[in-house]
């Protein structure tokens, strides 16, 4: 009889606690978030924070994924190299498998490796270095454009508007630097330009004066620079002060406050390669105002929001968060709506429209040169 009671018991037992079993929410999807939180990018990685975050939170509010929540998972990679490969094998250790990360081209670089083997798939908001997709990595893919994409905007301009002009191109042997120069000579080529001068630099050179007389007897019209604001201000006045008027066209490695400053009045003119003005993250009655948020938490916020954006919609269409099949959608180019616009990835990885424009460099009424508003047409 006791034996009765306790098969009874256990049965009623098992049958109140199958009704709480049965409604058990299932796992969430968990989405790593790689950034630099601390170091000098701090700003920008906790902008990337900020929009990862909201996105979760947004899309938990409507619902979630397929009936699943998401969950974020943060780590710091500092900007470094070294520790964005730590934080890459803390991932594959948790078992995460969709990444959104990193913010640095090097970091990236150093993490790829980890989470191609470890099969993971990453999107990065900001890495534009050229080999992270260009090496055929079948899980990288990137909301911004590539050095080799900006470069080749660079190299196609030149070819029309100086068809049949010698041009120079200069760079300050950096990857990046070169890998700019590398695909400007290349659209150049292609499209029938003609170059006159291919020559390095290094990064802390200040006298130009030899590579001006050298630029000079080459009798070019115009010079592209891939490399970073230091070099490219002060290649302009040694430019100018040379008595060359030619036209100066760089990248947005010259973005800096102070490029116009130092290169001086001869900056006027300068045409350069540029993405549009960042997207700002929407505000919300839970949310800090966009005006609260310093210029570089902006930066890459929404880019951020719209990676996580981008999982969820391959998530929704191949109805698993499987990092193999999200990928192969991802690879397919279907475009997904995202906060920066419909987005869709060709199969290396990059964007299939690149945002890149040309601005100019021009002299303000108030006497500053700036490039704010003066955009070209491609």
């Amino acid at each position: 009889m006791t034996a009765i009671r306790r098969l009874r018991a256990l049965a009623a037992a098992a049958l109140l606690a199958w009704p709480a079993a049965a409604s058990a929410a299932p796992a969430p999807i968990r989405i790593g978030l790689a950034a630099p939180l601390t170091g000098p990018d701090a700003g920008f990685g906790q902008g990337m924070q900020a929009g990862a975050e909201q996105a979760v939170a947004d899309i938990n509010r409507g619902g979630g994924v397929n009936g699943q929540k998401l969950q974020l998972v943060v780590r710091d990679d500092a900007g470094d190299p070294k520790q964005a490969a730590i934080v890459a094998k803390s991932f594959a250790t948790d078992g995460v498998t969709l990444v959104v990360g990193h913010l640095n081209s090097g970091a990236s670089a150093a993490a790829l490796g980890v989470y191609e083997d470890a099969g993971i798939v990453a999107i990065t908001p900001a890495a534009a270095w050229t080999s992270l997709t260009s090496r055929g990595a079948w899980n990288v893919f990137r909301l911004c454009g590539s050095d080799a994409q900006q470069g080749a905007l660079a190299g196609s301009w030149l070819a029309e508007h100086f068809a049949g002009k010698p041009v120079a191109l200069i760079n300050d042997k950096t990857a990046f630097g070169r890998g700019l120069a590398d695909e400007a000579t290349r659209a150049l080529k292609e499209r029938g330009g003609r170059e006159a001068l291919f020559e390095g630099i290094s990064r802390g050179d200040k006298d130009f004066s030899g590579l001006v007389a050298r630029m000079k007897a080459a009798k070019v019209d115009a010079v592209y620079f891939g490399g970073g604001s230091a070099e490219a201000a002060l290649l302009v006045r040694a430019m100018r002060d040379g008595g060359f008027a030619g036209t100066f066209i760089g990248s947005d490695g010259i973005l800096e406050k102070d490029f116009a400053q130092i290169a001086g009045p001869g900056a006027d003119g300068t045409v350069m390669t540029l993405a549009p003005e960042p997207r700002k993250l929407p505000d919300g009655k839970d949310r800090k105002p966009a005006a609260s948020r310093p210029p570089e938490a902006e930066a890459f916020a929404a880019r951020s929001y719209a990676a996580v954006e981008v999982l969820k919609g391959a998530i929704e269409a191949t109805k698993s968060a499987d990092a193999r099949r999200v990928a192969e959608f991802l690879h397919s180019g279907r475009p997904l709506r995202t906060l920066l616009g419909d987005v869709a990835f060709d199969a290396r990885g990059d964007l299939k429209n690149p945002p890149y424009g040309l601005v100019v460099w021009r002299k303000t009424p108030d006497g500053r040169i700036d490039y704010a508003g003066n955009e070209l047409p491609r």
